[in-house]
């Protein structure tokens, strides 16, 4: 039995222009392509799509795909280590939803009791947190990309988390200042994003027209928006008006 490009697309959920772009790079050719044109897919074809969707969701590039499928593994086998990987990023996304969740409850509490969040044991707010998540989204900004990169490279693990503990602290500090009713352009704000502005800097040189766009990535960029709103909801927003703020009266 073989299927046509559009069934593959509608049983998938991938769009036929995402599996025409497989064939061209040869990641996952048809089973054949008939009289009219149109590709069709056979059950090889489906399993290997299978195999591919799960990597993605993984967060495994496609260069990277092609290869593990070139190793010609035995089907069965590399169910297998997807199923293990899937398991682990369980494991992960169960963490960190234990670590959202705590953070929640400590803000909450705070907000109730009219005192600044105290984190006894910082190291629970990062558990399953992965900071080279932080690298792919920067993909945004290709320069700063490739600085941060470069500057990761070099890095080692115990640099790299300690750079992401402070970009957390960061993002903690921010709500503590939102919960206690400060305006995105009052002067403390003002001060916190001037001290990242300051930070990003020490990369390269930032526009005051960039810097606006990184703020306006926090709410557009999806996994920086969740980021934030993990912390608190509307932190995102806050953080944007806020670079806004800054990059119209301390950068143009």
């Amino acid at each position: 039995m073989d299927w046509s490009i559009a069934e593959v697309a509608r049983i998938s959920g991938v769009t036929a222009r995402t599996l025409r772009h497989y064939d061209e790079i040869g990641l996952l050719p048809p089973a054949r392509i008939g009289a009219n044109g149109h590709r069709y897919y056979e059950d090889r074809q489906l399993l290997l799509l299978q195999q591919i969707l799960v990597l993605r969701a993984l967060g495994v590039g496609l260069p990277e795909i092609g290869r593990i499928l070139s190793e010609q593994v035995a089907e069965v086998d590399a169910l297998r280590g997807h199923h293990r990987r899937l398991l682990a990023e369980r494991d992960r996304l169960d963490a960190l939803a234990g670590t959202v969740f705590r953070t929640i409850v400590e803000l909450e509490q705070s907000g109730k009791d009219g005192r600044p969040m105290t984190i006894n044991r910082p190291e629970n707010l990062f558990e399953g947190v992965q900071p080279s998540q932080y690298e792919e989204n920067m993909r945004d900004f290709p320069e700063l990309a490739e600085e941060v990169g470069r500057r990761a490279a070099t890095m080692s693990q115990a640099d790299a988390e300690a750079g992401h503990r402070e970009r957390t602290a960061q993002m903690i500090r921010l709500a503590e200042l939102m919960a206690a009713g400060h305006r995105a352009d009052a002067e403390p704000v003002q001060a916190e994003i001037g001290a990242q502005y300051g930070a990003l800097t020490e990369l390269r040189a930032v526009s005051a027209e960039e810097y606006r766009a990184i703020g306006r990535s926090c709410v557009d960029n999806e996994a920086w928006r969740a980021a934030y709103e993990a912390i608190t909801p509307g932190l995102a927003a806050y953080q944007r008006d806020a670079i806004d703020a800054y990059a119209t009266s301390r950068l143009s």
